[in-house]
């Protein structure tokens, strides 16, 4: 999968799961990526403010 599929499928998720919470750890089991990819694509996401960082490290959308 290209980083691009992996964006769009994990953007994806976000949206059809309301309430999603994930670490980049948790992250990486739940879409069965290795831990490089889930942190690039993270780090896109971050970046472009689709998912923002809780203060203990947790990735969520952006408008929760």
């Amino acid at each position: 999968m290209s980083v691009e599929q992996v964006t769009a499928r994990i953007r994806a998720e976000f949206d059809e799961v309301p309430g999603l919470v994930l670490t980049v750890p948790q992250a990486s089991k739940f879409f069965g990526l290795d831990h490089e990819m889930t942190q690039s694509v993270i780090e896109r996401l971050v970046d472009s403010s689709f998912l923002r960082k809780t203060r203990n490290g947790a990735l969520v959308r952006s408008t929760q």
